[in-house]
This record gives structure tokens, C-alpha cells and sequence, in this order.
């Protein structure tokens, strides 16, 4: 009994398989008007009429090969063993239009499950094998024969790899992407609560002094929350599909004054020094996001705060970008860094920056990060 290496019986089917287009038909037409053609002209081919019948039935497999490679190989093979077995007994002749069958063997490696492949080709050989036979096909004959089917097999094999090697890149790739949109949503998602619930907190204490002011406060509750649940359903969206789709381009270091506010506790000051334009689209968005997942952190935790600075900067070949707030600094050690810091560490190295944050020299808190503006592939 044949071992089968454990690897290769359990090797699914491509799922890149394309289906039957015109490039097939013109595959078929073409063995078809060989195989009419040879059968009508050879002089020396006996049992014509029922060799060019028995050639004429490859046509379905050559329709089939990558669909289902397996069959179309039994059945390709199976007729030329069949004339095989005829060349013996009647000697029937052969036509050399039947050389397609060395389609269906490269379809069945490119195209067939692992058992498939075990099974087909042991099939495969021993057609072959009865070929020679009855051909009484010499060493050189043989020798050639089975250089050109291990030929057949190595390319197929070749192609096959290829193809598995640039869908695995493509999947590492979509991966990627996606765990850089998760951080997108969570960057999203906390920055808009977290302002809602401050201007909730606001609502709250005007509510019954300022009814006016209160409603204008839910007015902005309610126009951040849609824009929330909107960025969210585009993010999540993005998230479901297997393959790009297109989707709004990120914000950048020119969106950051829409985060600025005033008349709400903490007031938001961004200030932008020549650093809006011509910056690489990683770095771009990179601060955008570094400045957000910031201000919601000084919204959430800074103590007593009135005033959350940002501050974008050009300095050479870097931008650096500093969020600084006026709260009180709880006294003691400085506290391990959180998830949300160790992202916003991880984004600023993926890009070949620097990020640091901490209690400022006047107080507050500091967040400052540096990126070069020819940040890294």
C-alpha cells in the first residue's frame, strides 16, 4: 500500500479556482479540430471511427479540469488507458491529439485537493505504464515520457505554490489592516463617548437653571452620537469585508481643528504651525489619532481640568505633536501605562517615531509624540 505523506493527503482544493470561460471553449475547439482533422487524414489509423469518438470524449474534461479535476482526470486518462487496452487486443491506433490528456495531469496538481492528486495520479501511472506497454516504448522512450510527466507535475506544482504563497501575503495584509481599523474604532469610539458624557455631565448641572443651554447641549449630544454610530458602521463595515471596499479617507492633521471647543469644560485649543500640509498619509492620520486617543484621555481622567492644549509643530524632517491639560497630578508614583497608551506607543514606533507621556513640569499632563515626516514603509 502507498503511504501518503499526511501533509499532502489533507491539502484542501484552491479556492482561486476560475470558472469555465472562453479561454476553456477555444481549449475545446481547438482539440476538436485536431482530433477531426487527424482522424480523417491519417492514413495509417485503423478503427477510425471509433478512435475519434473515444478522442472526442476528452471534451468534457477539458470543460471540467479545475472544477472538478479529479473526474475530468479519470475520464481523460481513463479513455487513453482504453485505447491502451485496445492497441493490445485489436491493435487499434492513437491519435496525437491525445496529448491533451497532459492538461488534465497539470490540472489535477494545480487544481485538486490533496486526495485528489494522490488518487489521480497513482491512476496516471499506471495508464502510463500500460501506454508503454503496449507501445513497446523503449528506454529512451520511457526515460523521455517520464521527464515530461515530472516536468508537468513540477510546474503545476510550482504555479500552485505561487498562487498559495500570494493569497497567504494578501490574507497577512487584510490582517493587518483590519487590526489597524480595530484601533481606529476603539480610537473612535472612545473619543466620542467621552465627549458625550462630559457634555451629558454639563447637561446635567444646567438643566435646571438653564433650560436653554441645556438644550443645546443635547442637541450636541445628539449630533456627536450620530456621528459616532456613523463612523462606527463604516469601520465595522470594513471590518466584515474579505476583500478592500471603499470607505471615507482618514482624518488628518487638517481635521484637528474640529476637536477644538470652547464653553465646555475642559475647553479644547489646537494650534497648527505649518504642519496641515504635505505630510505622508500614515504620518497624517498617525497624528490625527495620537491627538485624539489624548484629548480623551485628559476628558476621562485629567482632575479639575479647564484647558486640553494641542499642538502640532513642523520641526525638520519630524512633526511633533504635544496635548498637555491643566489638571491636578495626583501625587505618588506615575501609574503603569494602559492599553490606550501602549497603542499610541506602538502607532508612533510603527512609523519610526518617538512617544512619551507623563505629569508636565508645570503640572497636568503631557503627551508628546515626534514622527518623521519620511516615515517608514
Amino acid at each position: 500500500m502507498v503511504t501518503v505523506p499526511r501533509s499532502l493527503w489533507h491539502e484542501p482544493r484552491p479556492a482561486d479556482a476560475p470558472p469555465i470561460g472562453r479561454l476553456d471553449w477555444l481549449l475545446v475547439g481547438v482539440f476538436t479540430a485536431a482530433a477531426s482533422v487527424e482522424s480523417i487524414i491519417r492514413p495509417d489509423l485503423a478503427w477510425r471511427p471509433l478512435v475519434a469518438v473515444l478522442a472526442l470524449a476528452l471534451i468534457p474534461a477539458l470543460l471540467w479540469r479545475r472544477i472538478r479535476p479529479l473526474t475530468a482526470t479519470l475520464i481523460g486518462w481513463g479513455v487513453a488507458g482504453l485505447l491502451a487496452v485496445l492497441q493490445l487486443t485489436a491493435h487499434v491506433g492513437d491519435l496525437y491529439a491525445m496529448m491533451a490528456v497532459l492538461i488534465l495531469l497539470y490540472a489535477l496538481v494545480r487544481w485538486g485537493s490533496g486526495r485528489e492528486i494522490a488518487w489521480g495520479t497513482a491512476f496516471v501511472t499506471v495508464v502510463v505504464v500500460l501506454g508503454m506497454y503496449a507501445g513497446s516504448a523503449g528506454w529512451a522512450d520511457v526515460f523521455g515520457g517520464t521527464v515530461l510527466l515530472l516536468l508537468i507535475v513540477a510546474l503545476a506544482a510550482v504555479f500552485r505554490y505561487r498562487a498559495d504563497l500570494w493569497q497567504r501575503r494578501q490574507r497577512e495584509i487584510r490582517n493587518q489592516e483590519r487590526v489597524a481599523l480595530a484601533r481606529e474604532l476603539h480610537d473612535i469610539v472612545a473619543h466620542h463617548v467621552s465627549a458625550i458624557a462630559v457634555q451629558a455631565q454639563a447637561g446635567g448641572v444646567v438643566a435646571a437653571t438653564q433650560p436653554a443651554t441645556a438644550a443645546e447641549v443635547l442637541a450636541a449630544i445628539e449630533s456627536e452620537a450620530t456621528r459616532t454610530l456613523a463612523e462606527m458602521r463604516s469601520m465595522v463595515r470594513v471590518l466584515r469585508e474579505e476583500e478592500a471596499v471603499a470607505y471615507e479617507p482618514q482624518p488628518g492633521v487638517a481635521d484637528l481643528p474640529a476637536l477644538a471647543r470652547a464653553g465646555v469644560t475642559p475647553a479644547v485649543e489646537v494650534s497648527l504651525d505649518g504642519a496641515a500640509s504635505r505630510l505622508p498619509r500614515p504620518v497624517d492620520a498617525a497624528l490625527y489619532r495620537l491627538a485624539q486617543e489624548s484629548l480623551t484621555n485628559a476628558v476621562r481622567h485629567a482632575r479639575n481640568a479647564t484647558r486640553v492644549g494641542i499642538a502640532v509643530r513642523r520641526e525638520g524632517d519630524a512633526v511633533r505633536l504635544r496635548v498637555s491639560d491643566d489638571g491636578q497630578t495626583p501625587p505618588g508614583p506615575v501609574p503603569e501605562p494602559g492599553f490606550g497608551l501602549l497603542g499610541m506607543a506602538e502607532r508612533a514606533q510603527l512609523l519610526g517615531g518617538s512617544f512619551a507621556a507623563g505629569p508636565g513640569p508645570d503640572g497636568g499632563w503631557v503627551v508628546e509624540a515626534v514622527l518623521p515626516v519620511a516615515a517608514k514603509a
